[in-house]
């Protein structure tokens, strides 16, 4: 719908909280009480990381599943029985590249992603009898966003000293379109990213021994970076 057509019966916005799981069965319920029905849910709440693993408080890798991956199941798993009743629906999980390959300084997020990714790939091999179901799962590269200003780092409550350039990355709203025409069309997976990160994507997919080898390569530099000082968020420069 354009703007222009929407009335205000058309917009709820709720607050809430992913890591308070208690809340979103009550959140999907005012959903379907103002609506009726819920056609598409859109998982895309979630934080990065930038901290080296060794000098890592595990907290934060228990903080970064149970926002990342288990509030993000616990929402789906409400909607889903709404959908399931209904035998119609579209689940859509904002993944990210790193759901596919793995990186150095993004080791919590990087199993965060893999974890949706095996997740929602088996939960459709458990939809098979609700053919209009569809569980969709978008792999964004770098993408311009405030995701990095917001990171996990080595330790719970610090914030990162600098977010670096965004020049490079996708703009938002390339990314949107290209999300949209992924739901539309019901691809079960989706990588939008520009290259050379969509690139890489293939070698993981298709020649690992290449990606491993070229992720050794490039992630040993950009920890030096990293340790320098110097503010490099992603293993390629454009």
């Amino acid at each position: 719908l354009e703007s222009s057509n929407l009335s205000e019966k058309d917009i709820l916005v709720l607050r809430l909280d992913l890591t308070d799981r208690s809340s979103h069965e009550a959140a999907t319920n005012s959903v379907l009480k103002h609506f009726g029905k819920i056609d598409v849910l859109v998982n895309n709440g979630g934080r990065s990381q930038r901290s080296l693993f060794v000098d890592t408080n595990l907290d934060v890798y228990s903080a970064i599943m149970e926002l990342n991956y288990l509030g993000t199941i616990s929402l789906t798993k409400h909607v889903l029985n709404h959908m399931i009743q209904r035998k119609k629906g579209k689940i859509v999980t904002v993944s990210s590249v790193m759901g596919i390959m793995g990186a150095p300084l993004a080791s919590g997020y990087c199993a965060s992603k893999h974890a949706l990714q095996g997740f929602f790939n088996s939960l459709r091999t458990e939809l098979t009898d609700y053919p209009e179901i569809s569980i969709i799962n978008i792999c964004p590269g770098p993408v311009q966003s405030k995701i990095i200003q917001n990171v996990f780092t080595e330790n719970l409550g610090k914030a990162i000293e600098s977010s670096g350039d965004q020049s490079h990355k996708m703009p938002t709203d390339r990314c949107v379109r290209l999300t949209l025409v992924s739901i539309a069309n019901d691809l079960k997976e989706a990588w939008v990213s520009d290259n050379p990160y969509l690139a890489v994507c293939y070698l993981w997919q298709y020649a690992p021994t290449w990606a491993w080898w070229l992720m050794n390569k490039m992630g040993k530099k950009r920890i030096q970076n990293f340790k320098s000082g110097v503010v490099r968020l992603f293993l390629f420069r454009l």
